[in-house]
């Protein structure tokens, strides 16, 4: 901490004004400036288009317009007056996809009153992870920089965490940035054993007969069968759920745990989606049999087991692929550590996995996963111009993001790190009597 810093807090200053003043006064600590929204057509020209779902575009020309993509293909006319971008050489991908993240709700770990990833109390479904996010988070940029313009924002704590949401990682307010509110609910599986496992199994039981008759008795007021009905905000989140309208996301990687889950699940005839999933290769057959999605967390660790081989979760992918179980992968929530995504994805090109299909991982199959493959995910006429302008490709460590666009909108790709980078180069040069 500063002098300065620390006279302002012997002065009396509060915690959260303290806190307000390292994160916007103190030089160096700024997040980038959002973008303006597209003002004209734009045409990309003479680069590689790699759409994911519909093969390779050599020599292509892609076209957007008020943030969707209008246009592409080798054989493009070009709208008059359009901003033409040559890009021969460089490779156009859509934006990866975070689809597990605190980005935006975890700011500084030692300091409480930056951090808002969980509530008070063991359930609320009522929490909307979109209105937590701070705009300004500096993990925005590095997270961009890696190449995900998307993530999912995933409240955490108690059983029934809240509904998680897809944000773009750009915008002045929190509105501006989601994609999509209310994607899933977040439902953490209890762990432990006997009596601590049945009654945290119990809790989740309890939430949902109580939301459901909630639902029954809603229902039947908005149908005028019924008496009003006092509203309750936790309940009325949950309505959709039943309605089928949004999934459940189930954080669990035990296969006997799973196995409860997937059956509660389809007890309470709700959709269910596995987070975690670092022993789902092991009941593949039962998750492809109940067309049960996994979004892989941590891919680039150690084994689960002291007697695993060394690549165990390295080419979990590959094993979850063979045997026909849907997947993404999406690492760990840590906002600090966002920027890892493309790592995670791209270990397991050496590991089983195909160029394409760890691209995929990172982007359309998590989209449909999630239900927002209709905005991003791939490149495609009438999707959002969410896209990447690279050297090579985005999982490779030796590929380079020259420039990147969310919503047809201009990205800053500035960050902290290019900021530090700059900054000790700058010293390295005056050491070395640069002028």
């Amino acid at each position: 901490m500063t002098t300065h810093m620390k006279r302002l807090k012997r002065a009396g200053v509060p915690g959260l004004a303290l806190a307000f003043l390292i994160l916007f006064a103190v030089p160096g600590l700024h997040a980038q400036v959002p973008a303006a929204p597209q003002s004209g057509p734009i045409a990309l020209v003479g680069g590689t288009l790699h759409t994911v779902t519909d093969g390779v575009i050599e020599n292509g020309t892609l076209v957007f317009e008020d943030g969707r993509i209008t246009a592409m293909g080798t054989d493009v006319s070009i709208p008059s007056g359009a901003e033409q971008i040559d890009i021969a050489g460089l490779h156009v991908y859509p934006g990866l996809i975070n689809g597990n993240s605190h980005v935006g709700l975890f700011e500084i770990g030692g300091w409480d009153v930056t951090i808002d990833t969980n509530e008070y109390g063991d359930i609320n479904p009522n929490m909307r992870a979109q209105v937590a996010v701070h705009p300004e988070s500096r993990h925005i940029g590095t997270t961009r920089n890696s190449g995900a313009l998307v993530t999912l924002a995933t409240p955490s704590g108690g059983r029934i965490s809240g509904l998680a949401a897809a944000l773009n990682l750009d915008g002045w307010t929190f509105e501006q940035m989601t994609l999509r509110g209310e994607v899933a609910l977040m439902v953490n599986w209890p762990g432990g054993g006997g009596n601590q496992y049945r009654n945290g199994v119990q809790e989740i039981r309890e939430a949902f007969a109580r939301a459901r008759a909630y639902k029954t008795a809603a229902d039947a007021a908005d149908a005028g069968q019924g008496p009003a009905l006092n509203f309750d905000a936790r309940w009325e989140a949950m309505r959709p759920v039943f309605d089928g309208e949004i999934p459940v996301i189930v954080s669990e990687s035990q296969p006997e745990r799973i196995r409860d889950a997937v059956e509660w699940a389809e007890e309470e005839g709700v959709r269910m989606i596995l987070m975690g999933g670092g022993d789902a290769d092991l009941i593949a057959d039962f998750l492809v049999e109940n067309d049960i999605p996994v979004l892989l967390t941590s891919v680039q660790t150690s084994p689960n087991r002291d007697w695993a081989p060394y690549d165990d979760r390295y080419n979990l992918p590959a094993r979850l692929a063979d045997a026909g179980v849907r997947f993404g992968i999406v690492g760990g929530t840590s906002a600090a550590y966002s920027n890892r995504l493309p790592w995670e994805a791209g270990v397991t090109m050496a590991f089983g996995l195909s160029p394409d299909q760890a691209l995929r991982s990172v982007t359309i199959d998590v989209a449909e996963i999630l239900g927002i493959a209709d905005r991003v995910g791939s490149l495609a006429e009438g999707k959002d111009a969410t896209l990447l302008i690279t050297t090579g490709h985005p999982l490779e460590y030796t590929s380079a993001i020259e420039r990147a666009f969310i919503e047809g909108r201009d990205i800053d790709l500035v960050d902290a790190h290019r900021e530090f980078y700059d900054r000790y180069s700058e010293k390295l040069r005056q050491l070395e009597g640069g002028n």
